[in-house]
């Protein structure tokens, strides 16, 4: 117990510079983030139950260079959007944390100040209040997003950058077997490109990040730092922020946003990656800005209607599946709970009030175990 509060402590602290890529130290730490919120799941349940024998086998497999990753297991899933996720078995998940314990700290400080994805003190609800932070200073707004960001991710530009930073050679070998794992999972998703100077054998360029890995959610803000200090940098752009793939750029000049987007296309494409053409306008910051699930104004923020539209069917299915015991009330609870908490962040205290309020059967059920914070 006493190690064990030691590496919590350690994890807490959140430095990790005493770790090594296939210390006893790393892989338990991998091992219990891997489970956070999994202990119960058939998967890490069987990896706990040899769990001193199972991390034996992968620090000796890291430390021989014999580890290979197992097979992903793929589903789809439709809301927000439709995407394939790609889900790694739990062991390589333990892996995944291990190589991340260690690379992460090295990048972060290499990090823009303003990319809120999967970083620690940063997230969406702090992308969307800095958002409306510069939607109050400044007159335009530019909002671009990447066309199949993660399926379009290239092997040998992401490489690059990563061995720029990492010059362990275990690890970068590590880096190597994970991205090979995941080359082609999500071919089917991408539609190939041609950029300047390519030939035909472009085609056959591996790519693509496994949606659902920790690594690959990483590697992408590896792999868009450039375009963060590009845009800081070269553009000189005051106000920007990116949230994975979605970034948005402020200026008091129409005509200034516009030339920067220009600019910020061509460089995309040297990382051979594309933008949302359509959706890459200049607009009034005043008439709101689309963002994380959220339109957002100087004054207030909307829901995007097509949030509400899936979480009441979400609703109806989840009442249906508690009343016929098939999820117990502390799931329903969660889904309930989880989806407050991320719209409370904005001016939605009417609509979630009418949402429970036409389901009067959902709300008997729910609100009196919740308490009327369900309607706030």
């Amino acid at each position: 117990m006493k190690f064990l509060r030691q590496i919590t402590t350690h994890s807490k602290g959140r430095n990790f510079k005493s770790l090594t890529l296939t210390s006893w130290e790393n892989l338990w730490l991998a091992y219990h983030k891997a489970a956070r919120g999994k202990r119960g799941k058939t998967a890490a349940a069987a990896f706990e139950y040899q769990i001193a024998d199972q991390l034996l086998a992968l620090q000796t497999e890291l430390t021989t260079g014999t580890y290979q990753p197992g097979a992903y297991r793929h589903f789809t899933i439709h809301e927000p959007k439709r995407r394939k996720i790609s889900a790694a078995p739990f062991r390589d998940r333990v892996v995944h944390h291990a190589l991340c314990n260690i690379i992460e700290p090295i990048f972060e400080s290499r990090f823009h100040p303003h990319s809120y994805a999967n970083r620690a003190g940063k997230g969406t609800h702090r992308a969307i209040d800095q958002l409306q932070t510069y939607a109050r200073r400044y007159r335009y707004a530019l909002r671009l997003d990447i066309v199949r960001h993660f399926p379009s991710i290239d092997h040998i530009i992401l490489k690059q950058e990563l061995f720029r930073v990492i010059q362990d050679d275990q690890t970068r070998w590590l880096v190597e077997v994970i991205l090979h794992s995941g080359a082609g999972v999500l071919a089917d998703e991408y539609e190939m490109v041609y950029f300047a100077g390519d030939s035909l054998l472009a085609a056959l360029r591996p790519r693509g990040l496994p949606i659902g890995n920790l690594t690959s959610q990483f590697w992408s803000n590896c792999y868009l730092n450039r375009l963060d200090w590009f845009v800081a940098r070269e553009l000189g752009c005051r106000a920007y922020l990116r949230y994975v793939d979605d970034t948005a750029l402020f200026s008091d000049s129409k005509r200034q946003l516009g030339q920067w987007r220009e600019q910020i296309i061509r460089f995309l494409a040297g990382l051979r990656l594309t933008v949302h053409s359509e959706s890459a306008q200049v607009n009034p910051a005043a008439n709101g800005i689309p963002w994380l699930g959220f339109v957002v104004y100087p004054t207030h923020r909307r829901l995007k209607r097509r949030n509400v539209v899936q979480f009441r069917r979400r609703l109806e299915q989840n009442i249906s599946l508690y009343r016929q015991g098939f999820i117990t009330f502390a799931e329903l609870d969660a889904a309930v709970q989880g989806w407050i908490n991320h719209v409370r962040y904005g001016d939605t205290w009417s609509l979630r009030n009418r949402l429970f309020q036409q389901h009067p059967v959902g709300r008997m059920e729910i609100g009196e175990e919740m308490g009327e914070d369900i309607c706030i």
